[in-house]
């Protein structure tokens, strides 16, 4: 056995970014919706730079347009990811894309997400999580009502609240409101930081929005007062190697700071964010980062207990998923 096929956690899973270009084409040639412009010669995503990626993302989520497509692509993500040895995952579900918002709507889309989740867990072995998200380049106003929809449904399954989009619009203090909202129905908080807004957005986050998670959160290297905060605080990084390699922050995995936030004593996870998008999977996470930092077996297996212990799920499903890792 090969790190690559050890079972996994993935904490940093974009719901629509996941996914497979060939399931977006399909559902597009389905509905008669011209999205050539999104796809390579090669049936890739097709984008520049971040912000194009964004404006991608969202073009191939215009044909999300009802539950049941949800549903669909939850059962297509799901196979992937077990595919991969993911036994446990947390997908960001944003209530923009689903039901614009509306709390009703919302509720129809979980279902059928939801659904799908217990399908794929019967036959494939992997466990989702909800973690309902608002999108930072849509704004305060509109993240309220992400945050209700979140606030309203939290339970067993809706387990987490956090925020992703565009870092350089806002700031993360902007969106306390809807923090506080989803803090107090007891949901765990989580936001993007430190990816393309430097070191000072996660001391932003951390400290305006109390979060204990950040997702990505690598610039912290950055700042050696930032990372001593980190650890001192507990605060758990879900780091996506591969995306931030193909986004240009770094050159190559080599260069990734995720050795030396983990060697400063910063708790690390592992996640392939879109990996569609990112031409990756969490088995070739493990195999670059064994690759480039001579990682092995018991280096995964302390990142996965980091990532078990940081997951947002009840403590029976931690039980139930640390038996799969023992297995």
């Amino acid at each position: 056995m090969t790190v690559a096929d050890l079972p996994k956690i993935e904490l940093h899973l974009h719901h629509e970014g996941a996914a497979p270009p060939a399931f977006i084409r399909q559902l597009a040639h389905e509905k008669k919706m011209d999205l050539s412009g999104i796809f390579r010669a090669d049936g890739s995503y097709d984008f520049r730079d971040f912000t194009h990626f964004l404006s991608v993302y969202e073009a191939a989520s215009e044909v999300l347009t009802g539950p049941e497509e949800f549903r669909r692509l939850t059962l297509a993500i799901l196979e992937e990811s077990a595919a991969n040895g993911v036994v446990y995952t947390e997908s960001f579900i944003s209530p923009d894309f689903c039901g614009g918002g509306d709390l009703h709507a919302w509720k129809d889309y979980l279902a059928a997400i939801q659904d799908a989740a217990g399908e794929a867990e019967a036959k494939f072995g992997i466990t989702l999580r909800g973690v309902v998200t608002c999108v930072r380049h849509f704004g305060a106003e509109t993240a309220k009502k992400a945050a209700q929809c979140a606030a309203d449904t939290a339970g067993d399954w809706v387990v987490g609240f956090g925020m992703g989009g565009n870092e350089g619009m806002f700031s993360q203090g902007d969106f306390a409101w809807s923090f506080d909202c989803a803090r107090e129905a007891g949901l765990r908080l989580t936001t993007h930081a430190g990816e393309f807004g430097g070191p000072e957005s996660v001391r932003d986050a951390v400290r305006n929005l109390g979060v204990e998670r950040i997702g990505h959160g690598v610039r912290a290297i950055e700042d050696a007062d930032l990372v001593h905060e980190l650890v001192d605080r507990g605060t758990v990084l879900e780091v996506c190697p591969g995306s931030n390699v193909v986004l240009g922050l770094y050159p190559n995995f080599s260069a990734h700071p995720i050795a030396r936030l983990r060697d400063a004593g910063v708790a690390v996870t592992v996640s392939t964010d879109d990996p569609p998008f990112f031409h990756t999977t969490m088995r070739r996470e493990y195999e670059m980062l064994s690759k480039a930092f001579g990682w092995d077996a018991d280096d995964f297996a302390a990142l996965n207990a980091t990532a078990l212990a940081a997951a947002f799920c009840d403590d029976a499903t931690r039980e139930r998923v640390q038996k799969r890792l023992e297995s």
